[in-house]
């Protein structure tokens, strides 16, 4: 059994005096542990919260508008920028979209620059020589005559200061402009009468854009440029003796030959870029990432253009032969293609005096075509040579 002390017993408690030494020393100690403790406690807070999963805000999504040259569901062109929209959407898994109005929606054709500089539309799809009444200095980017094939050209764009002297030329207007699509070498025009001299040029009126329309203009004929929605009718109509579009891929479907049999080969676009035009706001709203999307589906797009129109052509050269046989593929004669050398050598000449930009953008594609042809001699014109027997 447990004895229970009186309370007239000496206590068995600690003095006073020897509590106090010990309260004097556990206090500290007690008040260590606490801030201990808690400092430990948020220690652990603080690594909770950085454990704990982030509350991702909403990605920004974008919507470009686009206004092209071309008219609805064109082919080639028009895929082409169908396709753009697409691998967009596809590869910033839909937080860039982009809106394509063509020209029936638009109703300008030969307006896109002016309403992607405008902030009208983000984007554009046409050609750089449509502006040349704008800026001259736009011509060199599509074609020039007698000049760089569409591998050559698409080495001096991205190898051989190109972009950057394009860069250079639509910054003064508050857009960007890349690669859109390359036809290839392109065929020389629907005549409807034969060429077999210089004097056959004489007031000749054609539909032929860019350089080559300045060209034939110094040689006597009378280049214009006509939207490709209008082309035809206004062959059928007599309002033009010639119409140079493209070449075989597109050029069947449009229906010239029903009216101008002779076909003849090109000399003046031997390889057609066209392109894509930015809004420099644009472009900086949107973050680096997409910014990139958009690059790299420009570029994608531009050269999967180039080979569809390729497979297009050779397609409709064979469908051609076959159940057209009244087409006549001509060559223009040697005394007319050198008094086009000569012609096109005055006017390169004459634009690069009176312009430093023209003459630093002339001297960069001749000097450049003086390199990429000497390797395209050697290699695909000395193996297409070597097949002949």
């Amino acid at each position: 059994m447990y004895k229970l002390a009186r309370r007239d017993e000496p206590s068995h408690r600690a003095p006073d005096s020897t509590r106090t030494k010990e309260n004097v020393v556990r206090k500290p100690f007690l008040n260590l542990c606490l801030l201990s403790c808690a400092a430990l406690s948020l220690l652990a807070c603080d690594k909770a919260e950085q454990e704990a999963p982030q509350i991702l805000q909403p990605a920004q999504r974008f919507t470009l508008t686009l206004a092209e040259t071309w008219g609805p569901n064109y082919p080639i062109f028009g895929e082409a920028t169908k396709r753009l929209a697409t691998m967009v959407d596809t590869m910033s898994a839909g937080r860039l979209k982009i809106s394509i109005d063509s020209a029936n929606k638009h109703k300008s054709p030969f307006g896109v620059l002016d309403m992607v500089k405008a902030g009208q539309y983000d984007l554009g799809h046409s050609a750089s020589y449509y502006w040349k009444g704008k800026d001259p200095n736009t011509l060199y980017f599509t074609s020039m005559p007698f000049s760089m094939t569409a591998p050559e050209q698409q080495a001096w764009f991205y190898q051989g200061g190109g972009m950057e002297l394009m860069e250079k030329v639509y910054r003064r207007h508050g857009v960007l402009s890349f690669p859109g699509g390359n036809t290839g070498n392109q065929m020389g025009g629907w005549f409807r009468k034969e060429i077999n001299s210089l004097d056959d040029l004489q007031g000749l009126k054609i539909r032929i854009p860019g350089f080559a329309g300045e060209v034939l203009a110094r040689l006597g004929a009378k280049p214009t440029n006509i939207p490709p929605g209008e082309l035809y009718t206004a062959l059928e109509r007599n309002t033009l003796d010639a119409v140079e579009w493209v070449g075989p891929s597109l050029d069947l479907r449009m229906g010239f030959h029903k009216i101008a049999p002779y076909y003849y080969s090109g000399w003046h676009e031997p390889g057609t870029e066209l392109q894509f035009l930015v809004n420099s706001k644009s472009w900086d709203r949107l973050p680096p990432d997409l910014q990139e999307v958009l690059r790299v589906a420009m570029r994608v797009t531009a050269y999967d253009m180039y080979s569809h129109a390729y497979h297009e052509s050779a397609l409709n050269w064979a469908a051609m032969k076959q159940q057209y046989p009244d087409i006549q593929v001509r060559t223009f004669p040697k005394e007319v293609l050198a008094a086009m050398h000569r012609a096109n050598d005055e006017l390169l000449a004459e634009h690069a005096e009176a312009d430093p930009l023209a003459k630093e953008i002339i001297d960069s594609q001749s000097g450049y075509l003086a390199k990429a042809r000497a390797w395209t001699a050697i290699s695909d014109l000395a193996y297409l040579n070597s097949l002949e027997r």
